[in-house]
């Protein structure tokens, strides 16, 4: 007689998911301004577009210098298409414009993929890198397709509407967004789950090994590269309905290396790291951008000091202090992250005060010497703006290194308690 086994129901997985589903929407219902369904918007793009580079970087251990170049391509074949749909020459509905780029993408990573893939490591860093610089020049070269400097435009209200859908309203186009970005967030986990994906590890980890095994690193590499291909283009084809316009930004080393950094920032060691490093990268274009002019300089710090202190990303900070928290001793350790928290913040006040009263002297010196920073007004002519801000920031770093401390050897005693703790489970 024979038996099946099933396995047990993974309640969890399911409350997660449903949780991401709510999430998804009702955020644009408590976010209602226009600002905030554009930035909800892009959200969802850029979260396709971070996991589908993260399955190279992240569980291919490919450091890829190019992945704009089919997010980008993508949005060109994408928005092309959706003019055949204005001119009536494509049959098809807006909503699936996106599936075009998505194609695209995956054509282009199967033609440029092959050559890609024979090599791993920097040479396939570098050969990703020369890429990306030949596209990009193409596409200031062939202004038929790529349309030059000005671009090529659209527009997605187009075809017949259905149920009063035209994707005319922000809002309209946000739920599209979602729906591909849940869809697309499933199925990349789902590919985390299958033989190519774990086999997928396992080149990361040890290509020799696999080798050894039977299996063909470069084939591996190739498939899931072709697989990240088609949802970064799925993830251009929504830029292009977003936008309505496709520029050759879209294909430059400045796109495909926003990719590398906040997919790092994230957690690309993490499923969900890269999707806190795709609502970061929102954050940072759209709203920092807006408050100074010195944000590439912050971002850059921001980068340096993550790859010293934590390699792992923001993913895995949340991750260490929910397994500090799981056993109990987060209470042990908040004052010191208060601590942390107020000490950091000095020592940006003072360091932004004097980026700031750097940057106002050499691009805004006409409109005066005074400036505005956090509520304080500055001179950045003044030896007394520059000496205080100096002395916040050395004051500030000399209260952290004393908190900084005094946390490592909190966090030292609670990771042995914790080690305690399991060996006498075990034990039990």
């Amino acid at each position: 007689m024979t038996y099946y086994k099933f396995k047990p129901y993974n309640v969890a997985r399911v409350v997660i998911w449903s949780l991401f589903a709510i999430l998804l929407l009702v955020v644009p219902l408590v976010f209602t301004s226009q600002l905030s369904a554009t930035m909800l918007a892009q959200m969802g793009i850029a979260i396709i577009a971070c996991l589908s580079y993260n399955m190279l970087l992240g569980q291919g251990g490919m450091l890829s210098f190019g992945h704009a170049v089919y997010t980008g391509l993508g949005s060109y074949m994408a928005i092309h298409a959706l003019n055949m749909v204005t001119a009536g020459a494509l049959h098809i509905p807006v909503s699936l414009v996106p599936l075009v780029g998505g194609l695209a993408g995956m054509g282009f990573a199967i033609l440029l993929g092959y050559v890609t893939t024979r090599k791993s490591g920097t040479p396939f860093a570098m050969i990703t890198m020369g890429i990306a610089e030949l596209v990009f020049a193409m596409s200031l070269m062939f202004s038929e397709f790529f349309g030059g400097e000005a671009g090529v435009s659209g527009n997605r209200v187009a075809g017949d509407s259905f149920w009063g859908i035209t994707y005319g309203p922000q809002i309209q186009i946000y739920y599209l967004i979602s729906i591909y970005t849940f869809i697309c967030v499933a199925l990349m986990y789902a590919f985390t789950q299958t033989p190519l994906g774990r086999i997928l590890n396992a080149v990361r980890d040890n290509p020799e090994r696999v080798e050894f095994i039977g299996y063909n690193t470069q084939r591996v590499r190739y498939f899931s590269f072709i697989i990240a291909g088609f949802f970064a283009g799925i993830a251009g084809g929504l830029s292009a309905l977003n936008f309505e316009i496709v520029t050759a930004e879209v294909v430059g080393a400045g796109r495909s290396g926003a990719y590398l950094l906040f997919t790092f920032l994230g957690g690309a060691t993490f499923f969900f790291g890269p999707i806190l490093g795709a609502i970061l990268m929102v954050i940072a274009f759209v709203l920092l951008s807006e408050f100074t002019k010195a944000w590439l300089l912050y971002l850059g710090l921001l980068f340096l000091f993550m790859v010293m202190y934590a390699p792992g990303g923001f993913a895995s900070l949340l991750m260490m202090n929910l397994r500090v928290a799981a056993f109990g001793k987060l209470r042990q350790i908040w004052v010191s992250y208060l601590g942390l928290i107020a000490t950091a913040m000095l020592i940006l006040m003072g360091a932004g005060a004097m980026i700031e009263m750097v940057y106002h002297l050499q691009l805004n010196d006409s409109l005066g010497d005074t400036l505005k920073f956090i509520g304080v007004t500055l001179d950045a002519k003044s030896i007394d703006s520059w000496v205080g801000s100096l002395l916040l920031m050395v004051t500030g770093l000399g209260l952290f290194e004393v908190m900084r401390r005094h946390y490592v050897h909190e966090w030292g005693e609670i990771q042995t308690g914790i080690e305690n703790e399991i060996k006498r489970r075990e034990a039990a």
